[in-house]
């Protein structure tokens, strides 16, 4: 079987205006006071390196996963006899 990698996003803060506030979903008590913070305690926390995606217009911050989908094989074509054997 074929597999495909997908980017997989992972919703980790939300921007709290005004400003450059920034709280982890994981945390929502505790309010960074920049995008860079909350960067750092989102490592501290998940303790891995990872690629993040910024939607400034949401104020949302996502971490990027991979995911690995298994596709099916595409089906063998029909053939066709005028009379009708294979």
């Amino acid at each position: 079987m074929a597999t495909e990698v997908k980017e997989e996003l992972v919703l980790i803060a939300k921007r709290r205006p005004p400003g450059d506030s920034w709280v982890l979903l994981s945390d929502p008590s505790h309010v960074y006071s920049s995008l860079t913070e909350a960067l750092e305690g989102y490592f501290q926390e998940v303790g891995q390196p990872c690629d993040f995606r910024l939607s400034p217009i949401k104020g949302e911050l996502y971490a990027i996963g991979s995911v690995v989908v298994e596709k099916a094989p595409p089906p063998p074509p029909k053939k066709f006899n005028m009379y009708g054997d294979y």
